[in-house]
């Protein structure tokens, strides 16, 4: 019998582990725009150089949430404070289930009273929607979903990012004025094209930048203008490729696994989501495997977000994360691979015989949940979850969680590249490969490390 939900689907492939492992899907898509304008590499330099123009209008899942029980709905289920959460102000929103470990994670936006939008990948929306309609909130949705799971391209609102040197230039020449002086994801509101324009102060990779957002039957328009500013001040639009990849330059880990496989009080909720969704279908691959899905769950502290956890409020997971916060955690860093074993290993590929698992560039992704052991004497001490090539850096890299007593700078450890045998199709034939790897800064770019929140 065909599983109608998430649990049926477990139940059908014998474990949570079995049924990722076995998903056909391939890694995160981004649809409808170019894989490239010009080259992924040109697009790069520019948000460290220029400027470059990401449009971010079809690869998220918007959702819309209004009403009096919004911010309680919000509040209940997510890490964040929300004092002095006003409107004209965004967050990161992380919510965790019961035991304190990560559903998801994604972009809050106040835009008006008791209005809010939240971005991010289906996890964070399903989770919500799910406790907006158990809980009897006094709360609307409306769900604007991502193009790669709709019949047409069309959405809500339209959503672009400037980012880098170049882009105060460049949204001053749009405005005929100077940019708004707006402090770090706050948002201000100008007109560009002779429509309003929402524009959050951002900055992905320690470069300057805003994300300008609107209607979508506006969006053509702004477009247009921004391109027509950009030519002087070396404005380019990044295709899906170079976007995949400034992860590893920001820090930033897109992809944590939903920690919804396991435990009784989670079986209500797997048993809501369906056969079909993001939670069912995502593919795990890499080579960091166990028989148990809960190590793959992270922690707030895990990914870095420890800053950001606040007990003064209650909500899913508070009791699990306070007896938590004493304890040692696994540090996220970047880890820099060898050149010399990177260059063998893609280089396996001109030569008879096994080769290593193929290295995309610029990002070496090939699962929607990627996760690779980090070893260090042949004992697994991390894992390593987006790799991938910059050529601002010339450096592969990948984004990790490493063990306290092995995440000091420049410790040097082992990644482990491929997974061996795999039935999806993203997975050649290929043998395991170990890459030296050296532990250092996250973000890794200094003016990220250095600039990434101005004030």
């Amino acid at each position: 019998m065909t599983p109608k939900n998430l649990e049926e689907a477990i139940q059908a492939a014998g474990s949570p582990v079995e049924l990722l492992r076995n998903s056909q899907m391939g890694p995160n898509v981004y649809p409808v725009i170019p894989a490239e304008y010009s080259n992924w590499r040109a697009e790069q330099v520019a948000w460290q150089t220029t400027c470059a123009l990401f449009n971010q209008s079809y690869h998220m899942t918007d959702m819309y949430i209004e009403g009096p029980g919004a911010i309680k709905l919000l509040s209940d289920h997510a890490i964040n404070t929300f004092k002095n959460f006003a409107v004209d102000k965004a967050k990161q929103y992380v919510p965790c289930n019961p035991d304190g470990y990560v559903i998801g994670d994604g972009i809050l936006f106040h835009l008006a009273e008791n209005l809010y939008n939240i971005v991010g990948r289906a996890s964070i929306h399903n989770w919500l929607q799910y406790h907006c309609e158990q809980g009897r909130y006094d709360a609307k949705l409306e769900r604007d979903e991502r193009s790669a799971v709709r019949k047409d391209a069309v959405r809500k609102g339209y959503r672009y990012q400037l980012q880098g040197p170049t882009a105060p230039q460049i949204l001053e020449k749009i405005l005929g004025k100077p940019a708004p002086d707006v402090k770090f994801f706050n948002i201000g509101h100008v007109t560009i094209a002779g429509v309003s324009v929402r524009a959050l102060r951002h900055g992905m990779v320690g470069q300057p930048g805003w994300e300008l957002f609107g209607p979508w039957a506006e969006g053509e328009q702004v477009m247009e203008a921004i391109l027509a500013a950009g030519k002087e001040f070396g404005l380019k639009q990044v295709g899906g490729r170079a976007y995949s990849s400034n992860t590893l330059e920001s820090g930033w880990i897109p992809s944590p696994m939903p920690a919804v496989y396991t435990g009784d009080a989670l079986k209500p909720y797997r048993q809501w989501l369906p056969a079909t969704g993001y939670e069912a279908t995502a593919s795990l691959g890499g080579s960091f495997y166990s028989t148990d899905i809960t190590k793959y769950y992270f922690s707030p502290y895990d990914l870095g977000y420890g800053s950001i956890v606040k007990f003064d409020h209650d909500f899913v997971g508070r009791t699990a994360l306070e007896k938590m916060a004493p304890l040692p955690h696994r540090e996220k860093v970047t880890l820099v691979w060898n050149p010399d074993d990177a260059e063998h290993t893609f280089g396996s590929l001109f030569h008879k015989g096994d080769a290593a698992k193929y290295i995309d560039f610029p990002s070496a992704v090939y699962a929607m949940l990627p996760y690779d052991k980090v070893t260090n004497g042949g004992q697994t001490v991390g894992v390593s979850t987006w790799s991938g090539y910059s050529y601002n850096e010339r450096a592969m890299l990948s984004l990790a969680m490493i063990d306290p007593a092995h995440s000091k700078l420049g410790t040097e450890l082992t990644l482990v590249w491929g997974e061996g045998e795999s039935r999806r199709p993203p997975v050649e034939p290929h043998k395991q490969t170990e890459i030296r790897v050296r532990v250092a800064p996250v973000p890794y770019s200094e003016v990220a490390r250095t600039a990434y929140r101005p004030h």
